[in-house]
């Protein structure tokens, strides 16, 4: 069966306040490739989680929507993992016990080995059986893309998720995720903030118009090589001239 990829059509919400409707997205629309990397980038409170959240399933789309396998979804499932801006582990569970949990809902009848693999891989197999209160804010958000990616997703949807660490730990999970991505090759969604974070990851950047009725603005393709070494994405000829596009479009946008 041919794999197809995820189409996000027409997407708009409207949240109700006192003074009013105020309707956040309007008319966003963007394809993603089987396997591609894209990052949505614009300033804050221009909508990013928000389309996000609507792909999770956990919010539903005023207008329009988006299509897996050329159906269309509105509701959560296992076929994506998330993972947020907090990690949000369940703090009475350990560390593998938050993953193994994710992991049954996708492989009910499959053994728990696997779960240690992800960890594995993730970094934090030497932290199983500690719980989320007895490990760092860095070490606990690889708990939490490990249990994404246990979940054998299609789809890894990212919020933010390095926003709330220092920018050494941002660093060193950049290269976490880029490394379980490399292997995976999960077609993924992040929402960013940071340029050079996004120009590390992507293979696409989506840039979003400021608020509200929030769009699409432009969508800029990233011509590193694969697989990537940070001192040589900095190096390539075209680094800075990307940098100063998304820089620019946003500068605009203010």
């Amino acid at each position: 069966m041919m794999v197809r990829p995820l189409e996000i059509t027409g997407l708009a919400k409207t949240f109700p306040t006192p003074s009013g409707p105020f309707t956040a997205v309007r008319d966003f629309n963007l394809k993603i490739q089987p396997g591609e990397f894209v990052c949505l980038l614009g300033h804050s409170g221009c909508g990013k989680s928000t389309v996000l959240s609507i792909l999770a399933g956990l919010q539903q789309a005023t207008q329009g929507g988006y299509c897996i396998d050329g159906k269309e979804v509105d509701y959560p499932g296992t076929d994506r993992g998330v993972v947020f801006q907090s990690p949000s582990l369940l703090p009475w569970l350990t560390a593998e016990e938050n993953v193994a949990l994710a992991f049954k809902q996708a492989h009910p009848n499959e053994s728990n080995k696997k779960v240690k693999r992800y960890m594995e891989l993730a970094g934090v197999a030497d932290v199983a059986d500690q719980l989320p209160g007895e490990l760092s804010l860095g070490t606990q958000q690889r708990v939490s893309i490990a249990r994404a990616l246990s979940l054998d997703p299609r789809y890894l949807l990212l919020d933010e998720p390095f926003g709330m660490l220092d920018s050494l730990t941002r660093i060193e999970l950049q290269e976490v995720l880029i490394a379980l991505w490399t292997k995976e090759r999960t077609t993924a969604l992040m929402v960013t903030h940071d340029v050079d974070e996004a120009l590390f990851l992507a293979d696409r950047i989506a840039l979003m118009t400021n608020g509200p009725e929030a769009r699409l603005g432009a969508v800029l393709d990233v011509p590193f090589a694969r697989p990537r070494l940070r001192h040589d994405v900095i190096e390539h000829s075209a680094y800075y001239r990307l940098r100063e596009e998304v820089i620019t479009f946003l500068e605009d946008e203010s």
